[in-house]
């Protein structure tokens, strides 16, 4: 596609799967931007604000008008298109159908907090005019661990956020952090971590490793005595994480650029297989270390 009819505030962010989508901003920035792992969101040009919502249906229309037969994915930008009124996401929802009618998937990031003001009902309203899918960051299903990096979450309202998302008919991914518990919190935050995904049973589940940017100062502020898990010690973290983990189908992904090991697979048909490669990978301690799939080929 050419330049599309739509003001973005750089730098823009979406998960690797919308890659093909139309990235629609309704928000700049994300309404916490407190988490000390997070630097996504930290440029002065990204400090949190609603879109004008004009703007953004009159963006719909335009870009409509030149793609409206090309655009199959919507993905609603920034960081989390949730926090706003249901009414007025509706609006989009329905200029989204109008103006791109091949659209077939809608979008969006979502933090657990803003759930707490939203009903089932609401939810399903939203599902029904086309909101399909939601990437939740649980990060940690451990009370420490996401108190540490300053999350603004807990087990609970994690739990309940996926609970009313599920209740509503739109899909779920889930991505925990990998290594985000350091060294001293590795065995809790693996456990936890499983225990909440048990309990939600999401569509989705994908890993990431935590990757501090600016030699993490700002994280190492907050959690001073934090130290990093080696390349072995993410892969003894994940082994104990997928044990843990009882699952019913759910897609599992580990194959982001932040990754060492690629894992991919469906769980719990597939658990016995990825935990095989993760087992593999540590007994082999020896070996020249893997690259991070972001390295491979440089």
């Amino acid at each position: 596609m050419s330049v599309l009819p739509i003001r973005y505030v750089e730098p823009v962010f979406r998960p690797p799967s919308e890659a093909e989508s139309l990235i629609l901003p309704v928000t700049d920035g994300c309404s916490w931007n407190k988490c000390t792992f997070c630097e996504m969101y930290t440029a002065p040009q990204k400090a949190f604000r609603a879109r004008d919502e004009a703007e953004v249906v009159d963006s719909i229309g335009r870009t409509g008008e030149r793609y409206g037969t090309q655009v199959r994915r919507v993905f609603l930008a920034d960081g989390d298109a949730l926090v706003l009124p249901t009414r007025r996401l509706l609006v989009y929802l329905e200029a989204i159908r109008t103006h791109l009618p091949a659209v077939h998937r809608v979008s969006s990031y979502c933090l657990a907090r803003n759930l707490a003001r939203k009903s089932v009902a609401e939810l399903k309203t939203l599902a029904d005019a086309g909101l399909g899918l939601v990437y939740l960051g649980a990060e940690s299903g451990d009370d420490e661990v996401l108190a540490r990096v300053n999350k603004g979450e807990t087990w609970e309202s994690t739990r309940a956020a996926l609970d009313k998302l599920g209740e509503a008919g739109i899909t779920r991914s889930v991505m925990i952090l990998n290594g985000l518990g350091g060294v001293a919190l590795s065995a809790q935050h693996a456990d936890n971590s499983a225990r909440l995904i048990n309990a939600t049973q999401p569509e989705y589940l994908s890993t990431l490793v935590v990757t501090l940017h600016d030699a993490g100062r700002r994280f190492l502020q907050a959690w001073p005595d934090w130290k990093a898990l080696s390349q072995q010690g993410l892969f003894r973290e994940m082994a104990r994480f997928l044990a843990a983990l009882e699952l019913k189908r759910t897609v599992f992904r580990s194959d982001h650029a932040s990754n060492w090991l690629v894992l991919k697979g469906t769980l719990g048909a597939d658990k016995a297989k990825l935990l095989a490669q993760v087992q593999a990978a540590i007994a082999q301690p020896d070996a020249a270390p893997l690259r991070p799939a972001w390295m491979r080929g440089l």
